[in-house]
């Protein structure tokens, strides 16, 4: 894992745990994967010997400072841009094979509801997959759209998409990479050009 990976890991795991969605422990251990990567700090170190029995405990007080040193965000709990971060995050767990679409947009329709106006489209998809036996559409169109709007969602600013091939499922994460058919070189080649948080 690049040390920008790490980087970006363990801010999603951060905001996820600021909202509730993973427990203090996989925060260590995010901490501890950042360290493994090249990132280094004092407080991330600390971060990083927590024990699991610790974790609950310290972690709040310990987050904050190992964020700031490493140059990145703590968001405040509720805040629009946590909430942001928080969606973000989900997708990226969504594209990496951690939740189904529909699992994705249940979790952002239960915790934001319609009042997220970046995650506005995901709550309506989950509203589409509550009617989609009353409808024309189908829940593979559906999870195409979710998979489209995650794509969306986690595309860093002023980066271009890296393929303009369709994505594709490849075991446990969607595939992006060009010039290839879904399963002519994913099962060969099984972490090149996935899509990871």
């Amino acid at each position: 894992m690049s040390t920008e990976a790490a980087a970006l890991a363990l801010q999603d795991h951060a905001v996820l745990w600021s909202m509730g969605e993973i427990r203090a422990a996989d925060v260590v251990t995010s901490a501890c994967n950042a360290l493994v990567a090249g990132l280094d700090s004092p407080a991330l170190r600390t971060l990083a010997a927590c024990t699991r029995a610790e974790a609950d405990y310290d972690v709040p007080d310990l987050l904050p400072p190992a964020l700031g040193e490493l140059g990145l965000t703590f968001y405040a709990v509720g805040s629009l841009a946590g909430q942001e971060a928080a969606a973000r995050a989900l997708a990226a767990r969504m594209l990496a094979g951690e939740l189904t679409p529909r699992e994705l947009v249940f979790r952002i329709h239960q915790r934001f509801g319609h009042e997220l106006p970046l995650a506005e489209r995901l709550a309506n998809l989950d509203d589409e997959y509550d009617i989609i036996e009353y409808g024309d559409r189908t829940p593979a169109q559906v999870d195409a759209d979710v998979l489209a709007e995650a794509m969306r969602l986690t595309q860093r600013p002023g980066v271009a998409p890296e393929s303009t091939d369709p994505p594709h499922r490849s075991g446990t994460a969607w595939c992006v990479r060009d010039g290839h058919s879904p399963g002519s070189c994913c099962p060969r080649l099984p972490t090149e050009g996935l899509i990871t948080p």
